[in-house]
This record gives C-alpha cells, sequence and structure tokens, in this order.
C-alpha cells in the first residue's frame, strides 16, 4: 500500500467479530483499530474510540449474528461514534447480514425488517456499506448508500480445486430452486452436474424437502447454500440424496449461524464435511460437529476489498470467476 494512504486507512471491530477483523488486518498488514465497547449493567452499549481517528478512512468489522440485535446496536453506535469523531469516511462491514431473511411481504402485516435495517444504518449516517452472501440480493437496494455485495464463492472455490480429485464424479445440489444459479455457477467452474431439490418452508424453523430433479446415483453430492440455519433443510437433503444413491455428501454454506437443533442434526446427518467461512465466529457451540467441520476465513478477501475501497479501486473485479449471485 501507498504509505500516505495506509495512514488513512483504519479497521475496527466489534466484541463478537475481532478474530475475522484481525484476520482482515492481518492480509492488508495494518495494526487492528484501538476502540472499546462496554456493557453497562442495564445492556446498554458504550464505545468509546482510544486513538485520533480525524480525517481517516474508518471500516467497522461487525457481524450482526448472535446476539443479533447487540450486534445490531454496536453497528449503529459505532456509526455514530466514528461521524461524532470527524472521521472522513465510515464503511460499515457486516459479513452476516442480520434481519437479511425478513426482505419481502410473503404475506398481510408483516414488516420488511432488512430494509429497516438498512434505513437504521443509513440514518446513523454511514457512508458505505459491504456484506458478503445476502439472502436476497435485492437487499442492495435497500440502502440509498453505496453498498459492496460481496461473494464468498473464490474462497470456496480454492478450498474445492484442492480437494477436487477426492471429490470424483461430482454433482452440484440446490437445496431449493432460489440457489440454482450459484450451484449451476459451481458445476460449471468445478465440472460437475447439476440436481435440484424442491423445498417448502412449513415454518421458521421447519421445513419438507420433497423430490430431486437430476440424477445424484453414484456420485458425491455438493450442497451449497448461503447459510445453515437450523440444518434441517441440509440435513433433509442430505438424507434424501444419499437415499438416491448418491455415495458422500458435502454441505457449504457461507454463514453458520447453526441455531436449535442445528448441531444435533448435523452430527446425525450422512454429511461427510461441514464446510463454512468465518463470517460468524465458530466457537465451542460448533464442538458437536468439530469432526465434520472445516472453517474458511474470509478475511483475505474482506481485506483485498476494503483496500480497493480506500484506494478507490474496482470492487467488482474481485469477482471475474464466481459463481452467481443468490436471488
Amino acid at each position: 500500500m501507498n504509505g500516505d494512504l495506509a495512514g488513512e486507512l483504519k479497521v475496527f471491530a466489534g466484541r463478537h467479530s475481532k478474530a475475522l477483523a484481525k484476520r482482515v488486518c492481518d492480509h492488508m498488514d495494518v495494526p487492528l483499530g484501538d476502540a472499546r465497547t462496554n456493557a453497562f449493567p442495564d445492556g446498554e452499549l458504550f464505545v468509546k474510540m482510544e486513538e485520533d481517528v480525524r480525517g481517516r478512512d474508518c471500516f467497522v468489522v461487525i457481524s450482526t449474528c448472535q446476539p443479533v440485535n447487540d450486534n445490531l446496536m454496536e453497528v449503529l453506535i459505532f456509526t455514530d461514534c466514528l461521524r461524532r469523531a470527524s472521521a472522513s469516511r465510515v464503511t460499515i462491514v457486516m459479513p452476516y447480514y442480520g434481519y437479511g431473511r425478513q426482505d419481502r411481504k410473503d404475506e398481510g402485516r408483516v414488516p420488511i425488517t432488512a430494509k429497516l435495517v438498512a434505513n437504521l444504518i443509513t440514518a446513523a449516517r454511514a457512508d458505505r456499506v459491504m456484506a458478503i452472501d445476502l439472502h436476497a440480493a435485492q437487499i442492495q437496494g435497500f440502502f440509498d448508500l453505496p453498498m459492496d455485495h460481496l461473494s464468498a464463492t473464490p474462497v470456496f472455490l480454492e478450498y474445492f480445486e484442492q480437494i477436487r480429485d477426492e471429490l470424483g464424479d461430482l454433482c452440484l445440489v440446490s437445496p431449493d430452486v432460489g440457489n440454482v444459479k450459484v450451484a449451476e455457477g459451481l458445476a460449471n467452474l468445478l465440472g460437475g452436474d447439476l440436481a435440484i431439490i424442491n423445498k417448502q418452508r412449513i415454518s421458521g424453523s421447519e421445513v419438507s424437502v420433497g423430490n430431486i430433479i437430476g440424477s445424484v446415483k453414484g456420485k458425491t453430492v455438493l450442497m451449497f447454500d448461503d447459510m445453515i440455519s437450523t440444518a434441517g433443510t441440509i440435513c433433509e437433503a442430505a438424507q434424501l440424496v444419499m437415499d438416491k444413491g448418491a455415495t458422500k455428501v458435502y454441505a457449504a454454506a457461507t454463514h453458520p449461524v447453526l441455531v436449535g437443533m442445528a448441531m444435533q442434526r448435523l452430527a446425525a446427518a450422512p454429511i461427510e464435511k461441514v464446510i463454512v467461512t468465518d463470517t460468524i465466529p465458530c466457537d465451542e457451540r460448533c464442538d458437536p460437529i468439530r469432526g465434520k467441520l472445516v472453517e474458511l476465513s474470509v478475511g483475505p478477501l474482506i481485506g483485498e476489498a476494503i483496500q480497493r475501497i480506500h484506494h478507490n479501486k474496482s470492487v467488482s473485479a474481485l469477482f471475474r470467476r464466481t459463481a452467481a449471485m443468490k436471488r
């Protein structure tokens, strides 16, 4: 990096995203910014910059994962703190965008909370937002400020190319219709067939997996999604493809939300490996599936994107060789 510009760049981290922010900073060879977040006994949060940020280009890495509302408030307070400390630009880096599944009115008298979150961040006077693999690409349009939607596909692609011989005769299976373009892109990049599973959501925690379109007999199945939440979909889909003659199953997802019965389901499911990224920390809660779990880091990807934004270079150039975004 140019020395003068490097001095203007600062990266800060929320309480639950420090490990990822450190990997981002290591990639850029810059120190993690000095700031602290304290929680008062009544639950209120307090953010303080412990160094000068006047005129600096500031990036704040906070995934709005569990505890979602605490992390969201930390995003807003961090933004306000940096604004009042005269930062020249504030970019909020949300590797995981919480409330992203509430992106439309699919029935009467329900909110569009993904848009509300965008409004809150805009009202806090952020200049720019960066996220990875949004649940729906349309969320980009919820922001009235620049929004960089990154794809974790290059991170997964590098890993799967390293173990391509191990995968053998490959079939990319989309666990739902909305993810078909991503699965198709990966099938083309890795050299494999494509199959689609028909899924129906019954409730927020329950899904029904129906038929499979395409053949998986005698093949290694790779299922890819933007997140694994309760793991109901991925585990039912894994059992379905095994019943249809698949030899083994790999499950990959950008965001390891992993709540509810997810650990028990994944531990018992006929899944060889669960490959995720560190957009959400895989801490001790993941111990029940540690033997199956592969955690890849998006730190270098975010670091490269931050450098490009800082130097006013193209971010989209990072994704010339990638699968399509989920719609």
